[in-house]
């Protein structure tokens, strides 16, 4: 027998989204307000998308459920930030302010406030485009209030104000066929890869393969730069051996890319994954001819080349990531890398563990590019790369 279903309450999303708000101490209105209006704002573009591109943008559905659980995030926070509860706003929907202490909110799923079945709409109805705007609405009257000062310190003036949203959300959510718990639940999920409450990584990707086809647990690779015929070219030397080819920039404009393998190196240590580095050590997984060809080949190479090249584009607007931290990498970048291994092993790996990887190597990269040369460290057991200068 399989056990019942549980509806997920509104207090536990709230709980549990509330743990990743990393500036929840400063109070302000300011960063969950703009949230909430580019959230809405985005919910509008994919509407706008499908209209434009009825049949070529086939990613609206999955949009709109994203969309609205960023809403929702935004509106948990504001809504704490003022002192009141998510779920208590959604047991006052229709109530007003002198009712507010006579509501149960303590096990109120967003499952009830719904109906139980709910065509999916493959495309935005003028009802619901109608709903947006009324949101839009509701939210204009929200940043006036704001503007006036009548929201700090407010909590009646603030709660009248998101039970409208909300309300209006949940016309919208049931137009577009969208329930509030699939939002909720997909964007608990989206919260937990980029920012876990507690970081575990997970075994390699190559754990319970033939030994001999792993990727290095533990190894230093020296690189430096050397002329040849009076070209500078940049080598790569591991237990006394040069390995791959020598490198350059391949570019009009000298980048330093011709470091650029310390973003493979990086993605062993930290991922244990590389099909660049597979294919540099001959360490593919011959053993099982459909990892092999899917996995470790050639199209698996490009794929990783073309995600160590689009971050550098991105990475130089930023100065190679040189005062990011942890947490702090954009999240559009990291959406899009996923996008990029969709399909691939390396698609199961979190997103924070794709920003320790990215971080670590543009960390050994600006070394690099100060330096010169260097000795890197594969260190897959503590997930880490590290690099000091060449004896």
């Amino acid at each position: 027998m399989t056990g019942e279903f549980t509806p997920l309450t509104i207090a536990d999303y709230a709980a549990q989204a509330l743990t990743t708000d990393q500036h929840s101490d400063s109070g302000s209105f300011a960063f969950p307000l703009l949230g909430l209006i580019g959230e809405i704002g985005s919910l509008l573009s994919e509407v706008k998308k499908k209209q434009r591109d009825r049949a070529s943008y086939v990613g609206y559905a999955r949009a709109v459920v994203e969309e609205l659980g960023d809403v929702l995030w935004y509106l948990t926070t504001l809504a704490a930030r003022g002192g009141l509860r998510l779920s208590e706003i959604a047991a006052n929907l229709g109530q007003g302010y002198s009712d507010w202490q006579k509501a149960d909110d303590a096990t109120l799923s967003f499952a009830s406030l719904q109906p139980e079945i709910m065509p999916r709409a493959a495309e935005p109805s003028a009802s619901f485009e109608k709903t947006l705007f009324q949101l839009v609405g509701e939210l204009g009257l929200l940043v006036i209030d704001q503007e006036a000062g009548r929201l700090m310190n407010n909590q009646r003036a603030l709660s009248e104000r998101l039970i409208a949203i909300m309300r209006t959300l949940i016309h919208a959510a049931n137009e577009a066929g969208v329930t509030l718990e699939a939002a909720a639940v997909r964007n608990l999920a989206k919260i937990s890869d980029r920012w876990p409450p507690e970081r575990v990584y997970p075994d390699p990707l190559d754990a319970n393969g033939e030994p001999e086809e792993r990727l290095p647990r533990d190894l230093h690779i020296d690189i430096f730069e050397h002329q040849v015929r009076g070209q500078t070219y940049v080598f790569q030397r591991c237990n006394g051996i040069n390995i791959g080819d020598r490198l350059t920039d391949n570019a009009m404009m000298a980048d330093d890319y011709r470091f650029h393998d310390v973003f493979h190196f990086a993605y062993v240590a930290v991922l244990s994954w590389s099909p660049v580095v597979r294919s540099l050590f001959r360490l593919k997984r011959k053993s099982d001819p459909r990892i092999d060809e899917a996995q470790d080949g050639a199209r698996a190479t490009l794929i990783e080349e073309g995600v160590a090249t689009w971050i550098f584009g991105q990475a130089i607007a930023l100065e190679f990531f040189a005062n990011i931290k942890r947490g702090e990498l954009p999240f559009e970048l990291l959406k899009h890398v996923h996008q990029f291994v969709a399909g691939y092993e390396a698609e199961q790996i979190p997103l924070w563990i794709w920003e320790e990887a990215i971080l670590q190597g543009y960390a050994a990269f600006r070394f690099l590019r100060q330096n010169r040369r260097g000795r890197i460290h594969i260190d897959m057991a503590n997930h880490r790369l590290c690099i000091e200068k060449l004896p």
